[in-house]
């Protein structure tokens, strides 16, 4: 496998040698293309040593089996890079890289060869958080992620400018795991329509609050950028603000009504449904229509919401295989399994949120897929990767023959 390394300028183009060394742990070849502006950070010679071949840096470079003019052979370095790579990785990218490669300017060696390649195209921002932030920058990031570009989400933390925030480079880890993804992926979800939904519904109160839960959405949309990135058309119904880092046709909701109808209007298409979100399970039987004040103690009455996952089961095509999620605070696996037959789903992903270091509005999950046969142990791992091991479990799920929740099993939950 071969990795192009665009490095851009900015001061966290250093940690670019500690993602080249790491990718070449598992024996990717690396070849390192360095614009101008980072050639004022590192050194050519740097990443020269480190990969054992010639940095590329500018278009009227020639190519290294380049022959003179008068020779038979002339490579021209931008189409000859592009097209002999498995996977272009920029890191850091640059607001101004992100901003040329949005707008299909081709005016320097890296962005020319992003036009020209059909190889998988990663990004790992790295800038200061008002520059990301910025209604511009977050445009551009969109039309990236619209044509299918992996854009590789950068850390919080403390910043070079002194400024705190969002803005950090990714871990060399999370840009080494984000590429192996991209360069060892199969599209075996090609012709799939996926609909996933995610985040945590939130129930009005009152025009200002709101019944809600923890859940961040980013199980759900792990599933929905490894889903796409395997082929699928997806649909990702999410009650949460995260993006996409595929071409992902999102629809965004707040309520489990709003949920329910979306959902529905799309299952006729869908040829698998996996129920990620954290549904509320009950709402506000009335809702003021000012904003409540406080003056001692306020009761609540509670009505079921819609059980969304029933109606899937109920209305779904016999071919459509229906993956429910259950998170529970105690015995997990069996809790799960009962939920299942209630359900009336092909499988579960069982979640224990008991813990704070893993589960709901955290990177990392584990758990168990359960059907009906057998249970397949999800060990701990961030969420991009459960994702995938979840999507294999899925691949080769048939739906359970009856198609019907179990009805000696009736529960709202």
């Amino acid at each position: 496998m071969r990795v192009l390394l665009g490095v851009s300028g900015g001061i966290a183009a250093y940690k670019a040698a500690e993602v080249l060394r790491t990718l070449q742990t598992q024996a990717i070849d690396v070849q390192v293309v360095m614009t101008r502006s980072a050639r004022r950070f590192v050194t050519p010679l740097t990443f020269a040593a480190l990969s054992g071949k010639p940095v590329l840096s500018s278009l009227w470079q020639p190519a290294g089996n380049a022959r003179s003019e008068a020779g038979s052979s002339f490579d021209i370095e931008h189409i000859s890079a592009a097209q002999s790579c498995d996977a272009l990785l920029v890191a850091p990218a640059t607001a101004n890289v992100i901003a040329k490669f949005a707008h299909g300017l081709a005016d320097d060696l890296l962005s020319t060869i992003y036009l020209a390649t059909s190889a998988p195209v990663l990004l790992a921002p790295a800038m200061n958080v008002v520059m990301w932030q910025h209604p511009a920058t977050q445009a551009n990031i969109t039309a990236l992620l619209a044509r299918g570009n992996i854009i590789i989400p950068p850390d919080a933390g403390y910043l070079a400018c002194g400024m705190t925030g969002g803005g950090r480079l990714a871990s060399p880890e999370a840009i080494v795991e984000a590429t192996l993804r991209a360069l060892t992926r199969s599209q075996d979800l090609d012709g799939e329509t996926v609909l996933i939904t995610a985040g945590g519904t939130r129930e009005p109160l009152d025009p200002v609050r709101f019944l809600g839960n923890r859940s961040s959405g980013r199980m759900g949309h792990a599933l929905a950028d490894a889903a796409a990135a395997r082929g699928a058309r997806v649909v990702l119904v999410t009650a949460s603000p995260l993006g996409s880092a595929h071409a992902v046709e999102v629809v965004r909701v707040n309520t489990a009504a709003e949920m329910s109808q979306a959902v529905l209007r799309h299952l006729p298409e869908a040829t698998v449904v996996i129920m990620a979100a954290a549904v509320a399970d009950y709402r506000p039987k009335a809702v003021a229509t000012s904003k409540l004040r406080r003056s001692g103690p306020l009761t609540l009455e509670l009505v079921p919401t819609e059980d969304i996952t029933g109606k899937i089961v109920a209305s779904r095509r016999p071919a459509t295989r229906v993956i429910a999620f259950a998170a529970e605070t105690e015995d997990l696996e069996a809790n799960a399994r009962a939920k299942l037959l209630r359900k009336g789903a092909d499988a579960i992903v069982a979640n224990d949120v008991s813990r704070t270091d893993r589960g709901i509005d955290s990177e990392h999950n584990a758990g168990f897929f359960i059907t009906r046969e057998k249970t397949t142990t999800l060990p701990e791992s961030t969420k991009a990767e459960m994702a995938e091991r979840i999507l294999h479990c899925i691949r080769d799920l048939t739906p359970a023959p009856a198609g019907r929740p179990n009805p000696e099993l009736t529960s709202a939950g």
